[in-house]
C-alpha cells in the first residue's frame, strides 16, 4: 500500500476552546462541523465530550490539521503562538472577539493564512 496523504486524510478542524457547554459558541461550532462532516478535534481546559467526541486537552500532539478556529481571548491565545505554528495548519479562523494582531503577524511571517471570520457564519454559508 502507498502513503496516506493529505488528501486522503480529509479537512480536520481544531477547535481552541471547546466547551462541554452547550451554550458557548465553541460547543455550537463543534456540533456543525461534525454535521457538515468534517473531522474535528475540540481542544480545550473543560473535559468532557460534544456529540461523542472527547475534548482533547491543551497542547495535546495533534496531525494533519487543515484549520485551527479559535475561541480563546487574545491574550489566551499567547500561550498558544509556538503550539499553532508548530501545527502548521492551511488557515487559522480569529472568530468574533478573538481577533489578534501579534499572532496574525507571527502566522504571515510563517507563510499561515488567516482570517477574522465567524466558523459559524463560514459553514453555514457553505463557505467554510
Amino acid at each position: 500500500m502507498g502513503e496516506c496523504d493529505d488528501s486522503m486524510v480529509g479537512k480536520k478542524t481544531l477547535v481552541l476552546g471547546a466547551s462541554p457547554n452547550p451554550t458557548r459558541t465553541a460547543y455550537n461550532a463543534v456540533c456543525l462541523l461534525l454535521k457538515k462532516g468534517f473531522k474535528v478535534v475540540p481542544m480545550g481546559i473543560k473535559t468532557g465530550e460534544i456529540e461523542g467526541v472527547t475534548i482533547a486537552p491543551p497542547f495535546e500532539h495533534q496531525e494533519h490539521i487543515d484549520t485551527v478556529t479559535l475561541y480563546i481571548s487574545s491574550e489566551l491565545q499567547e500561550a498558544y503562538y509556538d503550539y499553532i505554528i508548530a501545527l502548521q495548519p492551511n488557515r487559522v479562523l480569529f472568530n468574533p472577539g478573538t481577533e489578534n494582531p501579534a499572532l496574525s503577524s507571527l502566522l504571515t511571517q510563517h507563510n499561515i493564512k488567516w482570517e477574522n471570520a465567524c466558523t459559524l457564519v463560514l459553514l453555514s454559508t457553505n463557505q467554510y
